[in-house]
């Protein structure tokens, strides 16, 4: 029972493990951890794990009492320990016993595991990730074409373990599991008509207040929400309702904790030695040693094995700032430079092109997303002309610069609005999505809605009209769950979202105009196609700095096609407001976030507005309408 037997090279041969010490094993994870499979006539689980620095590893779990003599590994000049255990089945629990160089002995979580015990423990298990017969042949043969950058992209960021509790008996409230989201969640997300949902990450992590930030095993779903079967059929279940899935994927750091990689032969093997490399002094995080050739073969195939064996269509990296400066969050004397006298981090450069050069060229239409906050150039660029290859860059600039112009008293506004024009000053050097993320509404930042100034009313129609400026300015577009409601309160992980605010009309008002915003993003291809060239995007008028009003024209590929955009940012109505434009047509409200169905004033354009032959806005025709309060229209010309 439990008999030990060496690795056949049939699974792990010569090749594999050079490929690994070269870094360029791009699916490791079919090799190392666990695999249950047949070795001359035994059946058995596989076992794997790059420790070079070790003495001796031995797997140990409940079928051998946790005992570090039972079941020794054999070891390898690629620092790979192998071994083959008989009659071992699925779901067994095992850690991996590890005597350092120096005698320290101590456990440790498997690298590569598929599955893990639920926190506090921290167990690997046995998992067969090929049992589950997926059913979204249709969508993945139809991916690279739906998430092209030419089409519409709306995300919907959620973290799972807070978008809705249920009551429970024993728990009081309980996060709901993943087949239970797939039932809830995903037609939430159909009816408000997003494209796209993007997780916070739900790679295993022991601190719930990480939001899962700081992750103990990256190739395991978090058992939180179910086993690796039920996120399988949580992607599935998006997929055959026409929803993306986005993972929020975390190379930049790992934790300290004593079962993780820090540490894990005894020496700094997934890191720096040195704390000025090695450490994230605000997050208490290590580094990962982007120059370190096993290293980059675990992140690499780890960015592949999400895509491959989850079906996941894109992956957002998260603090690719921190991963590109040395000196990112640190003072004079707290860094070390590289080796051309600079703070750029050579080596987590050279990574980040080869992972986006990977991903993209094994599977194209796959979405990568950087998460930089800095004016590092070309991040979105293809890396043959020198960028870092991502498909999108969150565009942190013009977040915080409307945000901030969203705050300032109406009364005011003239007098910051530059905040709102100034984005497009460099709107299109990257492929920008327009984030308004979960770090905007936590740590004392306020809610969406409560950044929004003037009493109740004006708050409302000023978080309507601001969704609407968004939806039509370049860029793809992400919201953080709760906004798209106006929840009052912050985000907090440890409960649900506000859903009872529901009950109240003016919170309904903006799940509407939200929802409506979305069906016509979707069906007009003005306000998409173009996203990341200057034919997309013109301005009528961007300096009418004394009544806060912003217009602006968004075109399609087709030059017939074309929608005007009107932003008043005052509560005052404006009557006979000239708007230029570039043809003679009738005009019609597409959307008008006044009105009385979203809880405005209902202040409207109700008849169809005529063009004349009066040349404004340098164009030869424009026409006269009545600006709402606190509004933006999206006329369209008519046929």
């Amino acid at each position: 029972m439990y008999d030990c037997l060496p690795l056949s090279t049939a699974h792990l041969s010569d090749f594999d493990k050079y490929l690994v010490g070269e870094g360029t094993h791009e699916r490791a994870y079919e090799k190392l951890g666990t695999h249950l499979l047949t070795l001359d006539g035994h059946v058995g689980v596989a076992f794997a794990v790059w420790a070079p620095n070790a003495q001796q590893v031995s797997v140990i779990g409940d079928f051998n009492k946790w005992d570090g003599s039972k079941h020794i590994m054999h070891s390898s000049d690629s620092g790979i320990w192998t071994l083959f255990i008989s009659d071992l089945a699925e779901h067994a629990v095992y850690k991996y016993h590890i005597v350092a160089g120096d005698g320290q002995q101590f456990d440790k979580s498997d690298p590569y595991g598929f599955s893990m015990e639920e926190r506090p423990r921290t167990g690997s298990v046995v998992c067969d990730l090929n049992s589950y017969e997926w059913q979204d042949q249709q969508w993945i043969g139809e991916r690279e074409e739906r998430q092209s950058l030419h089409c519409p992209i709306s995300i919907y960021e959620v973290h799972l373990g807070s978008w809705r509790k249920i009551p429970d008996e024993k728990w009081g409230d309980r996060y709901l599991t993943y087949r239970e989201m797939a039932d809830t969640l995903l037609p939430y997300v159909v009816e408000m008509g997003f494209t796209h949902i993007e997780l916070l990450p739900i790679a295993e992590f022991p601190f719930d207040g990480s939001w899962g930030y700081q992750v103990l095993g990256f190739f395991a779903p978090t058992s939180r929400f179910g086993t690796p079967q039920d996120f399988m059929y949580f992607v599935d279940q998006c997929h055959q309702r026409n929803i993306g899935v986005i993972l929020d994927w975390v190379p930049a750091h790992f934790p300290k904790d004593g079962s993780g990689l820090n540490y894990f032969d005894g020496t700094h093997l997934y890191s720096h030695a040195d704390p000025l490399q090695g450490e994230h002094q605000d997050w208490g995080t290590l580094i990962f040693n982007y120059g370190r050739n096993e290293v980059r073969s675990f992140l690499i195939s780890n960015a592949l094995f999400w895509i491959d064996k989850y079906h996941i269509d894109g992956l957002r990296v998260d603090a690719v700032a921190s991963m590109l400066y040395l000196d990112y969050s640190r003072e004079e004397g707290q860094w070390i430079p590289n080796e051309h006298g600079g703070n750029v981090n050579l080596e987590a450069v050279s990574f980040l092109k080869k992972v986006n050069e990977v991903v993209h060229g094994v599977f194209p239409g796959v979405l990568t997303i950087a998460e930089e906050s800095t004016s590092y150039p070309a991040v979105s660029r293809p890396t043959y002309l020198g960028g870092l290859g991502f498909s999108l860059k969150w565009n942190m600039g013009w977040m915080h610069d409307t945000l901030s112009y969203m705050s300032q008293d109406s009364i005011f506004r003239r007098y910051h609005h530059g905040q709102m024009t100034f984005g497009m000053l460099y709107a299109f050097h990257e492929n920008f999505a327009l984030p308004i993320s979960h770090d905007e509404v936590v740590h004392g930042k306020s809610s969406l809605l409560a950044k929004m100034t003037g009493d109740e009313w004006q708050k409302f129609a000023n978080l309507r009209a601001y969704l609407a400026f968004m939806w039509c300015y370049s860029g793809k577009k992400l919201l953080f769950m709760g906004c798209e409601f106006g929840q009052w309160q912050e985000w907090n992980y440890e409960t649900s979202l506000e859903w009872g605010s529901l009950e109240a009309l003016t919170h309904r008002g903006v799940q509407r105009v939200v929802r409506d915003l979305n069906l016509v993003y979707k069906s007009e291809p003005s306000l998409y196609e173009n996203d990341f060239g200057h034919e997309g995007f013109s301005w009528l008028e961007a300096n009418d700095t004394d009544n806060s009003v912003l217009s602006f024209l968004r075109h399609g590929r087709d030059p017939n096609d074309f929608l005007v955009i009107i932003s008043n940012f005052t509560p005052v109505v404006r009557h006979n407001y000239r708007v230029g434009v570039p043809r003679a047509a009738v005009f019609q409200e597409l959307i008008n976030t006044d009105l009385d169905v979203y809880v405005g004033s209902n202040v409207t354009n109700s008849e169809p507005v005529h063009t004349d032959e009066h040349p404004y806005h340098g164009h030869p025709y424009s026409f006269e309408l009545t600006l709402p309060p606190l509004a933006t229209l999206i006329l369209k010309p008519q046929a």
